[in-house]
């Protein structure tokens, strides 16, 4: 998630601080891919959860609320430009990305329309760990996640309906009704609790991330669960579809931030920002506006983005620490 619950705390040493966010980027993955697989064995024990995928969504949510502070939007006042930048990569790229994947790919129209509202949702919720391991700039990083995740009712849905309508009705009118029950709220919900009771709340900050990671991999499990039967078939392209997306978002996120020369650290920022994704909303409106066929890139994707996020920032890690740098 974001900010301190998944930033390690800068009172710990380098040693552990890259520790603990090591581990959390390497068991969060293993545990969403070991829901994916319980999901696909054994479908008729998650029979009828379906409806429960919002308000696990909004679990998720809750908790992102409750590790924020006023100073995660302090970097959107400090530097305007970079984290309007970031906006406007993220949800030009990804949308784009998943417009013209699902076209080059002929992706049945159900699948189609999951791409795109994977491409159409805000910044991933482990971005900002990822970005951190990669000793990139964490505050932009905060900031591009946080506004993007606030902005997402007024933007998703209409980007939704522009670029996946050729596929499937979408309304849009109730999509954003969904994301301001199951993301807006809860995160506001977060942040009051935060602010009246922020000295019992740091109690159990070590918590949130696990609570958040078993919750999506909940999520997860119900979705693959869903689409159980569809999956031996569509898998293989599904997951095609999902590495071009990520892996191209990621290249795209990083040159944004080269052209618009933020330097190597917020472009480290950039490339995470842009090419990792809140597939969790994904997964929560695509359930309840499409089908659980639409939900499977979703589901993918939370496991695909995690591993290749972190590899990629083992790689930019280790690029920046060699004397020629980025």
């Amino acid at each position: 998630m974001q900010s301190e619950q998944t930033i390690p705390s800068q009172s710990e040493g380098p040693g552990s601080a890259d520790k603990a966010a090591r581990r959390a980027v390497t068991v969060f993955p293993v545990l969403v891919l070991a829901a994916g697989a319980l999901g696909l064995l054994v479908p008729d024990a998650f029979e009828g959860w379906g409806t429960n995928v919002p308000y696990l969504l909004g679990v998720v949510m809750f908790c992102m609320g409750l590790t924020m502070t006023p100073l995660d939007f302090q970097g959107v006042v400090k530097r305007p430009w970079a984290v309007a930048l970031g906006l406007v990569a993220h949800y030009v790229i990804m949308p784009g990305l998943g417009w013209l994947i699902a076209h080059a790919l002929g992706l049945s129209p159900q699948l189609a329309a999951g791409v795109i509202l994977v491409g159409c949702a805000p910044s991933g919720t482990a971005s900002n760990v990822v970005t951190y391991l990669a000793r990139g700039d964490v505050a932009l990083s905060v900031s591009v996640a946080t506004v993007s995740t606030v902005l997402a009712p007024l933007i998703t849905p209409p980007l939704t309906l522009l670029l996946a309508g050729e596929y499937l009705p979408v309304d849009a009118g109730s999509m954003v009704t969904d994301i301001l029950k199951t993301v807006l709220l809860p995160v506001l919900a977060g942040l009051v609790v935060r602010f009246l009771f922020g000295r019992y709340v740091d109690r159990v900050l070590g918590a949130l991330p696990w609570l958040s990671a078993l919750t999506i991999a909940a999520i997860v499990a119900i979705v693959v669960a869903g689409s159980a039967a569809a999956i031996k078939s569509a898998a293989a392209l599904v997951f095609l579809a999902v590495f071009l997306h990520n892996g191209l978002g990621l290249a795209l996120g990083y040159g944004a931030g080269k052209l618009a020369r933020l330097g190597p650290p917020a472009s480290r920022a950039m490339a995470f920002e842009v090419g990792m994704q809140n597939s969790g909303l994904a997964a929560s409106l695509a359930t309840a506006h499409f089908s659980p066929l639409a939900a499977l890139p979703s589901a993918v994707f939370s496991v695909w983005h995690n591993v290749s996020g972190a590899l990629v920032a083992a790689w930019m890690a280790r690029r920046n620490s060699s004397p020629s740098g980025d």
